[in-house]
């Protein structure tokens, strides 16, 4: 089942963006507005009854956040279905680690550029 943004998701996905993590807010300010190399980005973009931290629909790509809770084995479970899901219908998900995105950003925004089908 492919639902983008499921009307029982909207008060979530508000929620979320309303009350995002710092790593969530640094991010988006470097993929809003088409800031990297043009592409257009969604921030708490729901699929299917998940919702994507970041998702660019031109590369059918989804940014991960991974806070502490997605390193117990629960959350590398539920990570795991969820990439699989995800995968199943065509959308490639890349993850990083909260931390990352303060102490590299560059990085963290080339190898989601490296992901681009097209420079």
């Amino acid at each position: 089942m492919r639902k983008s943004n499921r009307r029982e998701l909207v008060d979530k996905r508000k929620k979320l963006r309303n009350f995002s993590t710092s790593a969530e807010s640094t991010l988006w300010n470097y993929l809003r507005d088409g800031n990297l190399a043009g592409r257009k980005f969604r921030r708490q973009h729901g699929m299917g009854y998940y919702i994507l931290d970041f998702y660019c629909p031109s590369e059918k790509l989804c940014v991960e956040l991974d806070g502490r809770q997605h390193f117990t084995e629960s959350g590398k479970f539920k990570d795991k279905e969820r990439t699989r899901y995800l995968n199943t219908v065509g959308i490639t998900v890349v993850r990083f680690e909260n931390k990352r995105v303060f102490e590299d950003v560059n990085f963290v925004l080339q190898k989601i550029q490296d992901y681009f089908k097209q420079p």
